[in-house]
Order: structure tokens, then sequence, then C-alpha cells
């Protein structure tokens, strides 16, 4: 499929994945937060897309975003995921883009081959297609043409509700299971897991991790 622009929300660094604060300090939450964050525009920049936007309120993470070649909005980023992701899909909408391929920033093994296969899974417009986090609960990337063509609503149990809220909207998904999209990292077992991949061509989250003991 071709037209299709990443869209990222980022709540920021600040706080972040408080889920970790067992294994982890609060510095060492921010500072993986932020490695993860380049991994993933690192692969948008590399994939076969049209662009990138990032919706964020956060000074550093609009930086960074912006030095991957990133546009940069704050439209509700601070209302939670699924607030921001509409934000960037109505931008995109307005903006007259194709398609919009939203995922988190917190998934640091995504690669351009794995952009470029969920891109090449798309139907023709409309069209809705999901890479599902690893427990196939949750919907760590979805690609919708138009960017409009499907409300969402995300969670840790949003999978199954976003394949059928497309078959309301009268669009068969397409489900495309992806190792490296499939991880995102929320919790220490996802950090174990984390460890067990690509050990040969480290991250920058894992190569961070490894420092840190982890």
């Amino acid at each position: 499929m071709i037209g299709v622009w990443a869209a990222l929300p980022v709540k920021g660094f600040a706080g972040a994945k408080q889920r970790l604060a067992a294994v982890l300090t609060p510095s060492q939450r921010q500072a993986l937060a932020t490695a993860m964050l380049e991994d993933v525009l690192e692969a948008l920049a590399a994939a076969p897309l049209d662009g990138i936007v990032v919706n964020t309120a956060d000074p550093e993470a609009a930086a960074l975003a912006r030095a991957w070649g990133a546009e940069v909005i704050a439209d509700d980023a601070a209302t939670g995921h699924t607030g921001a992701v509409a934000a960037l899909a109505r931008h995109l909408a307005a903006a007259g883009r194709a398609a919009m391929l939203a995922l988190p920033g917190d998934i640091p093994r995504v690669t351009p081959a794995e952009i470029a296969a969920l891109c090449d899974a798309a139907g023709p417009a409309p069209s809705f297609t999901i890479a599902p986090a690893r427990d196939e609960l949750g919907s760590n990337a979805v690609l919708l043409a138009p960017p409009l063509a499907v409300p969402l609503r995300f969670g840790d149990d949003s999978f199954f509700p976003h394949l059928k809220s497309a078959r309301q909207a009268g669009i068969e998904p397409r489900v495309v299971p992806l190792p490296g999209i499939g991880l995102d990292i929320d919790t220490p077992a996802d950090i174990d897991a984390l460890r067990l991949m690509g050990a040969d061509r480290p991250s920058r989250a894992q190569q961070m991790l490894a420092g840190f003991g982890r």
C-alpha cells in the first residue's frame, strides 16, 4: 500500500513505564522510554512510508521525533492512547493522507521489514490491517485506509474488539502477527522476552537494559 503515514502517540518520558518500577529506577525507566522511541523512529524512517507524525506534548520527545524527520503535533496528547491516536487520525484525514499506521513507541524490536510486510498485507481502501500483541489481546499496530475508516479504542484487551469494530464498519480485517511489533515493553516479563530477541543485533533499548544489568 502506498500513501501510508506512521502515527505515534507519545505521553512523555517523565514517569514512564510505571509497571517496571519493581526492576528499574525512575531515571532508568525514563532512559528506556527514550531509547525505545528512538528504536521505533529509526525503523519507521527506513521503512517504505510517506511520512511520520508524532503526537506529544513532551519537549524532549518532540525534539527526538523531529531529529528523525517526523512531523509533531500536540493535540489531545495527554488524554491517553486512544484520544491521541484519534487526534492523529483526524490530522491525517484533514491533510488528505491515504492511510494511517498507528503504533506505540515501546516496541523496540520493530523493523523496517515488518513495517513493509504490514503495508504489503493491506488491501485497497477501505481496509483495516492489524498486528496483535504477542498475547493476542492487545493491538500493537493498526493500519487504516482511510485514516478514519474504523473507530479505535486501545487497551490491554483491544485486539478482538478492534476486529469486531472493523466488521461493523463493513471491512474484513487482515491480521498480520509480527514478532517485533508484537513485543511491547510494559512488564518485567516483557524485558525477559526482549532479552531473547535479536541478541546479534541488539536495539538501543536492549543495550541500555544490558547496561542496567537487565
